[in-house]
């Protein structure tokens, strides 16, 4: 008895322990969904606040809007893509590598484009845009580079995949064409008859003995040559029937 409670207590045990990981897994996953979330919708403020402040404040402000609207779609394209083909191509690794160094250098860059918006001396601000714009400049033209690299590997593997299909249904169509007739030496040795009567047959000399011979075994009940055999209506329930016909219609009769 007292070991079908302590069975039973285990097991009370493992279920409530069970449900306490359940619950503290599905509350950590609903809490990276609401900061993912968080996070574009953030982004998506900014980028709004960036455009339409590169379009309403001309001068130095829209200068740095610019600069780092520039930067931000940049590097969020080339981490889209490389994402994307890491999934399937292990080789990116290495490339999601240099992407995350690059990231460091583009994170920095935003964070100083940010604190000059709110430098008051903008005479200092727009001395310093071609060395900010130049840093730009070599951050974004990795970052294509590394983005582009994704792309064309991805576009040849799926040129040589096709290349590959297109053979492959190359050789199936022709092995589909590819009939033969059967000689004429094969068929007569298939059917067992002499070779000189079949010849003749299929050259047109023996027929008179093949009509002597059809005549000399003719039934009587067989029509002669003279005759006019009936003609008799075909049943359609005894036509072959194809898919794409319809089924013939028979009349009742009452």
């Amino acid at each position: 008895m007292e070991a079908v409670i302590a069975i039973v207590g285990l097991l009370f045990v493992l279920f409530v322990a069970a449900g306490v990981f359940v619950t503290v897994k599905a509350v950590q996953a609903a809490k990276r969904g609401v900061d993912r979330g968080m996070a574009q919708a953030r982004r998506t403020v900014e980028d709004t606040t960036l455009r339409a402040r590169q379009l309403t404040q001309p001068g130095v402000a829209g200068e740095l809007a610019q600069l780092r609207l520039s930067l931000r779609t940049s590097m969020r394209a080339t981490q889209d893509v490389l994402h994307a083909g890491a999934a399937e191509d292990a080789s990116l690794k290495e490339a999601l590598g240099l992407f995350e160094r690059l990231s460091a250098h583009g994170h920095e860059l935003d964070d100083e484009l940010k604190r000059l918006e709110r430098e008051p001396d903008r005479g200092s601000v727009a001395a310093r845009l071609p060395e900010l714009r130049e840093r730009l400049e070599r951050i974004t033209h990795s970052a294509e580079s590394l983005r582009w690299a994704a792309r064309d590997r991805a576009r040849q593997f799926a040129d040589d995949d096709l290349a590959a299909l297109n053979e492959q249904i190359d050789m199936e169509a022709g092995a589909l064409r590819h009939w033969t007739k059967e000689p004429l030496e094969d068929r007569i040795k298939a059917s067992g008859e002499e070779p000189g009567t079949a010849r003749g047959a299929a050259d047109g000399t023996g027929a008179s003995a093949t009509a002597s011979g059809a005549a000399a075994g003719r039934k009587s009940w067989e029509p002669v040559e003279d005759e006019t055999p009936a003609i008799t209506a075909r049943d359609p329930r005894t036509q072959p029937a194809y898919p794409w016909q319809k089924a013939p219609r028979t009349e009742r009769t009452t």
